[in-house]
């Protein structure tokens, strides 16, 4: 997907979770679509739940040295319900197919890519980051 020009509307439309499963579990074309459609998707979700930048990049070192089972199980994975449980299904999905810490660094890459799209728009539109 990430060839083509989708609206906002468009790219919230997308199941994140599902690009989640994919990306991690097979990679290749399937991961390139998460990094690039995927993050886009995710951070407007995150800009709607009011997610900062720094909040997800915490959540991608948390993945990173615990690993995606503990910080699937955090109570609050971000702050603010609707934003805990947006990154909970994230995180559980990934949990779900990971393998091992390649896949932890993945998924933490990806947290780091949302926060990065998140920083953009930021600057883009005039918003804090």
């Amino acid at each position: 997907m990430t060839h083509q020009n989708l609206s906002d509307a468009e790219l919230i439309a997308l199941d994140v979770p599902l690009m989640i499963r994919y990306g991690v579990l097979f990679g290749g074309a399937h991961r390139t679509a998460l990094f690039g459609d995927g993050a886009v998707a995710a951070a407007l979700a995150a800009e709607r739940e009011g997610v900062l930048p720094r909040s997800l990049r915490y959540l991608g070192e948390v993945v990173r040295r615990a690993g995606l089972r503990t910080a699937s199980g955090l109570p609050e994975p971000l702050p603010g319900r609707g934003a805990s449980v947006m990154a909970q299904e994230w995180l559980a999905t990934a949990a779900s197919v990971a393998k091992g810490i390649d896949d932890d660094e993945t998924m933490a890459r990806w947290l780091e890519a949302v926060a990065t799209v998140l920083v953009l728009r930021a600057s883009e539109f005039g918003r804090r980051s």
